[in-house]
């Protein structure tokens, strides 16, 4: 049956998987942490400080 094989997994590839994956979560924290400190800062200073809402 063509396709239908099971492929074996390489322990390099998996280990370099696990790598990018973990790399990927930890900049989505970073840069989440990073929007939050410093966004409102950034919006306040691009839009104009507080507009009485």
């Amino acid at each position: 049956m063509a396709g239908l094989e099971v492929p074996t997994w390489d322990p390099q590839a998996a280990i370099l998987i696990g790598a990018v994956l973990l790399e990927a979560v930890l900049l989505y924290v970073g840069y989440g942490g990073l929007e939050k400190l410093i966004g409102p800062r950034l919006m306040k200073a691009l839009v104009g400080g507080e507009n009485g809402a």
